[in-house]
């Protein structure tokens, strides 16, 4: 089934870092502190899987903020958001300034002119990289003190102190025999939005190579 919960975070960032290497050598996040009214929440932001040696597949672009309402004029704190169109969810495969109509996959990012060009034509297609690109690609659009958007699934951890989001990602299309396959869903993608200071807003996505790009009604995948 999907998330329980799912919803939007509107904060100030405070500050970010990449994850500490595990005894393989390896990090999957980069780690984002949010403050917000009811507190300072820890926010992971997948750049890897731990399936796949190309990494995930991640994207950065900017949409006026339009296109992201209602979500962008919530004020500031965590927001249970409706699984469907109006409410603001996200939906990489449905919500149209998300969607990608190029078919086309980037081993490495493209020049800036090219861009620039494909997203003037409306066309935002996937890279697929490293870990280390994927961060890249998130930490060039994060700014200390600037508003930042997370949309993904909430966890309490008060007793420890911490209040997170996690599932900052796509959060549908994974295969059947995954542990991830019960909780597909559709109107319930992760993302990290900030705020421009021209008052538009930076858009980072992730999705695993595992996921597929096509689902049906319940955010599984299509043959």
């Amino acid at each position: 089934m999907p998330f329980d919960h799912y919803g939007v975070l509107s904060g100030t960032l405070h500050g970010h870092r990449r994850d500490e290497p595990d005894d393989q050598g390896r990090w999957f996040h980069v780690k984002l502190e949010v403050d917000a009214p009811d507190g300072r929440y820890h926010c992971a932001v997948d750049v890897d899987s731990h399936q796949s040696t190309v990494g995930v597949r991640f994207k950065t672009f900017t949409l006026e903020a339009a296109a992201l309402e209602p979500a962008v004029s919530l004020p500031p704190g965590y927001h249970e958001l409706d699984r469907g169109p109006d409410s603001g969810a996200l939906d990489y495969l449905r919500h149209p300034a998300l969607v990608d109509r190029s078919g086309v996959l980037f081993e490495r990012r493209p020049p800036s002119w090219l861009s620039d060009l494909l997203d003037l034509f409306g066309s935002r297609p996937w890279h697929a990289g490293s870990n280390l690109d994927a961060a890249t690609a998130l930490e060039g659009i994060l700014v200390l003190g600037q508003r930042i958007l997370v949309f993904g699934e909430p966890f309490d951890n008060r007793p420890r102190g911490d209040v997170c989001m996690h599932n900052v990602h796509q959060n549908q299309g994974d295969p059947a025999d995954s542990q991830w396959w019960p909780e597909n869903g559709v109107w319930q993608d992760g993302a990290t939005v900030t705020h421009r200071p021209d008052g538009r807003y930076d858009v980072f996505l992730t999705r695993f190579s595992s996921q597929a790009g096509h689902t049906d009604g319940a955010g599984h995948p299509l043959a």
